[in-house]
């Protein structure tokens, strides 16, 4: 799609944030609780008030100051901005092998301590690696630094190790590609399974069963990655969709002869849109439902809702698997449908599909913003029994401490999500003018953002400052 098709599509974005603020409205209090480690960190408590008043300001200040920007090839100087990193191939080559090996190491430690660490949460290597370490920690670095998954992928050691034995003992040159018509719909289908497993299992606290899990996971990787080729990471691990798609919110990219540039955060999204293959679009909804879901489960107000549906003998693990896939599908839904609305009423032949596509980017720094205001506290309230419990996997201290955070950090959470809120903005405001051919219709395309924006965002903060609740009946 180039810079002199005409179209309205930002508003397909902001119809889809509608619906996320609403649901985010109705979902009452959230907050991480990845791993069922989250009590063991308190949260800083914010005044409602403050929260919901600087979120509407911010954001609504920052919509106004965008719309300003008018100058295109100022806005792609500052897209585009970028410097090379010396980044010698030998080099690159030998930090990748280093990493994959101790990942490696890392991933059967894991498993080991799984099966035969200690019982206790916050003793237990394999649960601390997993989800303070890893999902908390790690993650945070894709979209703050850079994706580096695929240089530390722990599968890709043994996927090449299996692959050889093959080779050597299988005279076969048969490929197995991946079916076109499955898109990526097997990464939408393996996040939502991943996080609902999480809520509604012990998998967060017992390591005997993170152990069997990660064991599981772990076949099923190998065999997929050896029968499919890189296709398996590219289109149907999760894992691997997840990180790439925080990756191009980070300031380091790749570029394409391998090397390494600095750009401003964010603007890696102002330039591609999402590959023409279902479920792409789907995958970006997906990516900001589990981060609502796993915090609507947490929550007073699902206590009080779920349990007259469970006091009527409805089985409460299929409440949970009712509301994880009907609030995926009303975003997805919800989402297209602007979509189509907006190639109505726009006059373009841009078709809904390239709608829904170019303006998805947009959503990625606010998923971002969400997972480091939810797991920043959570990452560095655990990381010292995390690298206390690593000096001695399989015989730690008896007593980890974890770290207390001050009052203020709350602040910190609102920075968090209102960063990610800015920078959004940023991106669908220079998609746009990518898109319209003209100042005066990019600018009034966005004008029924900035409620949409303000609200969600007011929503949304108030959210992450109210306390968490162990998630009831799991």
């Amino acid at each position: 799609m180039g810079t002199d098709r005409p179209g309205t599509g930002l508003r397909s974005g902001w119809h889809g944030l509608v619906v996320t603020a609403a649901v985010l409205a109705l979902a009452g209090r959230a907050t991480a609780h990845s791993g069922s480690l989250g009590g063991s960190v308190a949260s800083a408590a914010v005044p409602t008030w403050l929260t919901v008043l600087t979120g509407g300001v911010v954001v609504g200040g920052s919509f106004l100051f965008t719309t300003l920007l008018t100058d295109h090839e100022a806005m792609r100087g500052v897209n585009w901005w970028r410097v090379a990193l010396p980044t010698p191939a030998s080099l690159r080559q030998a930090a990748v092998s280093v990493l994959r090996l101790a990942s490696f190491g890392v991933l059967l430690l894991v498993v080991a301590t799984g099966f035969v660490g200690p019982t206790t949460p916050t003793r237990n290597f394999a649960l601390l690696a997993v989800w303070v370490g890893w999902w908390a920690g790690y993650t945070t670095t894709t979209y703050l630094v850079g994706n580096t998954w695929t240089a530390v992928n722990p599968w890709l050691a043994p996927v090449a190790l299996v692959r050889r034995v093959r080779d050597r003992f299988v005279d076969s040159t048969e490929s197995h590609p991946l079916p076109d018509r499955w898109g990526t719909w097997p990464a939408v289908a393996g996040l939502l399974a991943l996080v609902f497993l999480e809520v509604v299992s012990p998998v967060g606290r017992d390591p005997r069963l993170l152990a069997v899990v990660v064991v599981g996971y772990s076949l099923v990787t190998v065999a997929g990655a050896v029968r499919y080729g890189d296709a398996w990471f590219d289109r149907v691990d999760p894992v691997s969709r997840v990180f790439a798609a925080y990756g191009r919110v980070a300031p380091l990219q790749r570029d394409g002869d391998g090397g390494v540039t600095l750009r401003l955060p964010s603007t890696a999204l102002t330039e591609d849109p999402l590959p023409d293959r279902s479920g792409e679009v789907a995958f970006v909804v997906a990516l900001l439902w589990v981060t609502t879901y796993d915090g609507l489960v947490a929550t007073p107000t699902w206590a009080a809702a779920v349990e007259p549906v469970v006091a009527l003998g409805v089985p409460a693990l299929l409440v949970y698997a009712v509301v994880c896939l009907a609030g995926f599908a009303g975003f997805l839904a919800v989402y297209r449908l602007a979509a189509r609305t907006v190639r109505d009423t726009a006059d373009t032949y841009v078709t809904a599909r390239a709608i829904e596509r170019w303006f998805a980017p947009a959503l990625l720094p606010i998923a971002a913003g969400y997972h480091l205001a939810h797991f920043l506290g959570y990452f560095l309230g655990l990381a010292p029994a995390l690298g206390v419990v690593a000096l001695g996997p399989f015989a730690p201290p008896p007593t980890p401490q974890a770290l207390v955070l001050p009052g203020w950090f709350g602040t910190v959470k609102l920075l968090c999500v209102l960063g990610g809120h800015v920078l959004a903005i940023w991106v669908a405001h220079s998609l746009s003018f990518e898109l319209f051919p003209g100042v005066l219709a990019a600018i009034r395309s966005q004008y029924p953002s900035v409620v949409v924006m303000v609200f969600y965002t007011m929503s949304s903060l108030w959210v992450i400052t109210q306390p968490y609740v162990p998630p009831p009946y799991v």
